[in-house]
């Protein structure tokens, strides 16, 4: 094999590596924001739920008070 297609062999296997490095940590970093928005999922869930139950309690002492009149 002459000695510029070694080369030109060379350079696109350096350019492979360095796509991959560069894709692993694109792929981190997407992996991190997708672990982050989860948990960001997670806390509203729950913060729904607690708004939920509250406008059912008031709603009942609305209901409660309604009765009584």
């Amino acid at each position: 094999m002459p000695v510029n297609q070694l080369k030109d062999l060379e350079n696109k296997i350096d350019e492979l590596i360095a796509l991959c490095e560069a894709l692993n940590r694109e792929n981190s970093a997407l992996k991190s924001d997708v672990a982050g928005w989860d948990d960001e999922r997670k806390d509203l869930i729950n913060k729904n739920e607690l708004a939920r139950s509250k406008v059912e309690t008031m709603i009942d002492r609305l209901r409660a008070m309604e009765s009584q009149v």
